[in-house]
């Protein structure tokens, strides 16, 4: 990860503490942390999937449930 994406990331942090984090910062912020484990997210995703007695719903899915709030 980058100093500039640890740095953001640092700052989205302090903000969730604080209280003052917006939905779309949220988001920016777990799309940051995802980024980087994209390839062993994708190769360990589907043998949890293939494991789990229930679907799993995707990340960007449970996003879209935040909408609401």
């Amino acid at each position: 990860m980058s100093p500039e994406i640890r740095s953001r990331i640092a700052i989205l942090q302090q903000k969730a503490i604080d209280g003052t984090l917006t939905l779309e910062e949220m988001r920016e912020g777990v799309q940051l942390m995802r980024a980087d484990r994209v390839a062993g997210a994708s190769a360990s995703d589907s043998s949890r999937r293939a494991k789990a007695k229930a679907v799993i719903k995707s990340a960007d899915e449970m996003l879209d449930g935040l909408g609401g709030i």
